[in-house]
């Protein structure tokens, strides 16, 4: 028998989610005999579900207190977590002081991230959820963990049932150290939650400066959800973290249904592909390469969106990703089946039993993913925002989660765009913001025909959706995401057919621009808003 593995006869459980408690405290003491020690509500429970259980203040001598504030800090709880057992002076003073070992310390805490975020919690309630006891006996537990087994996840009681019948009621010393670290990791995203809410409560900023609405301190706590085939490129490793499920749907959160193993680039093109859907109500398509959307289209049906953004631009298709906005019925799967083109990931909020099997059929590798219902950005979860990483920090600024507001929109030329126009005029601004910068989009028939992305001038932006959209770029509506500073990307959009023309505004040179536009009879709009996208 190995000389790290420690036999687990006494258990302390203090939980405040009882979920699968039962088995695994009846599988602890039925199976192996180890004692129960329990507080408040967890004794009771376990005494419900027909368990024997030793009560803290028994142990302690000390009835629970000051309102359930002090249950466990105690000598005789902590000693029996930190007491060193190969170490003589520790067991001595153990034994005159009575203090038994603890061999198992199963704690989850006070639900802290949860209370805040409700909408109508008050600063009391939010502090009487702050676990003191809990991660006290936490780290005293993955501290000693040569002695200790520390469980703090609900997920991890198969794990430690496992490990205790493998080694017939003992623990072995890999698996409490691999059990302390979660335990360490678990109490500092906790402590780190608490610090953010007060920092927010505080409100402070320097005298005379304006609150920018960020937070004053971000501590970035990510967990490894899984390991990806490769980063942007084969040599480079990559995985998954999260740190917290957003209140709206997410690839970081997706059931992946069908597909081989996800890459680095699949979640980001999947993630872009579903954040430019979340834009609308009615059925929603997106495809997107290389994190900027190659189609965009809206229609009556899901199916219809769908070929719509495919037929978008074919050609950038191949190798694809698609994001829908309403569950994939079996009519939407034969329409994207029907296509000779390959696509790598298909997003969607659910997918029908007879989709799903009609779409694994048709690809081996094509990755389906299942994010639950998508909703738009009135419900968006103000509590995200964008991060990117630069060498020795971060940029952090909030989501652009601006939309398309008619109600703003100021018809500047002579003549007002149609009510076709208006519609795809909303199309092509919401489309270019999510290309890349500098970015102009085409719209027509509710999809977006041509896109100009990630151009270093507004110019050439304009003529690669004029090239992509070839003879569709007559009749169509033109969006960019920030003003034109010359009226020469205009002139070449104009010249292309294009009929009415939708951006910022805000240029010196605004009247020149608006001048070739009403020489040419189109209409132009102006928002007041910019979208660049880097």
């Amino acid at each position: 028998m190995s000389s790290d593995l420690v036999p687990i006869k006494c258990a302390l459980i203090s939980v405040s989610d009882k979920n699968g408690l039962a088995d695994f405290a009846k599988a602890l003491h039925g199976e192996f005999g180890i004692e129960l020690i329990s507080t408040g509500g967890t004794a009771k429970f376990l005494r419900e579900s027909g368990l024997p259980v030793t009560d803290v203040s028994e142990v302690t001598g000390f009835p629970e207190m000051l309102d359930g504030r002090v249950k466990t800090l105690h000598p005789k709880i902590h000693g029996g977590l930190l007491g060193v057992r190969d170490n003589p002076e520790h067991l001595a003073a153990m034994t005159e002081h009575g203090i038994r070992p603890i061999d198992l310390v199963c704690i989850n805490l006070y639900p802290f991230e949860a209370t805040v975020a409700k909408p109508d919690v008050s600063f009391e309630e939010a502090i009487e959820n702050i676990d003191i006891g809990g991660p006290s006996m936490i780290r005293s537990a993955a501290k000693n963990h040569r002695f200790v087994l520390v469980v703090t996840s609900i997920d991890r009681y198969e794990k430690v049932l496992g490990d205790l019948r493998e080694h017939k009621g003992s623990s072995c010393g890999k698996h409490r150290k691999k059990q302390a670290l979660r335990a360490f990791s678990h109490t500092a995203a906790y402590d780190a939650k608490i610090a953010e809410y007060l920092a927010g409560q505080l409100e402070e900023r320097p005298k005379g400066q304006a609150d920018k609405g960020l937070p004053r301190t971000i501590d970035l706590k990510l967990n490894k959800i899984q390991d990806l085939r490769y980063g942007e490129n084969p040599h480079q490793k990559a995985a998954l973290y999260t740190d917290r499920k957003p209140a709206e749907a997410s690839v970081a959160y997706a059931k992946q249904l069908h597909g081989k193993e996800l890459s680095y680039i699949n979640l980001l093109d999947a993630d872009a592909a579903l954040a430019a859907v979340k834009e609308l109500n009615s059925p929603a398509a997106c495809v997107v390469k290389h994190a900027t959307p190659c189609g965009f289209a809206a229609a009556k049906d899901l199916s219809t969106a769908f070929m719509k953004a495919y037929e978008g631009d074919p050609l950038a298709a191949f190798g694809g990703i698609v994001a829908l906005n309403k569950p994939v019925d079996l009519a939407t799967a034969q329409t994207i089946t029907g296509i000779d083109k390959l696509l790598e990931v298909i997003v969607a909020p659910s997918f029908a039993a007879d989709a799903l099997e009609l779409l694994r059929s048709r690809w081996k590798n094509v990755r389906l993913l299942e994010v639950g219902p998508v909703g738009t950005y009135d419900q968006a979860d103000r509590g995200e925002y964008h991060l990117h990483k630069i060498l020795g920090g971060y940029l952090v600024q909030e989501r652009d989660l601006a939309g398309s507001d008619e109600a703003v929109w100021q018809v500047v030329s002579n003549r007002p765009p149609t009510q076709q126009e208006r519609i795809d005029l909303k199309i092509a601004w919401l489309a270019c913001k999510h290309l890349k910068s500098n970015a102009v989009a085409l719209a027509k028939e509710s999809m977006m025909v041509g896109g100009g992305a990630g151009q270093q001038d507004r110019v050439n932006a304009a003529r690669i959706a004029v090239v992509k959209a070839g003879e569709r770029a007559k009749g169509s509506v033109a969006a960019s995401d920030a003003f034109f500073p010359f009226p020469d990307g205009p002139k070449l959009l104009l010249e292309a057919g294009i009929t009415a023309i939708i951006h910022p505004g805000g240029s010196v040179r605004d009247q020149e621009t608006l001048q070739v536009v009403n020489q040419a009879g189109a209409a132009m709009v102006l928002t007041g808003q910019r979208h660049f996208k880097h």
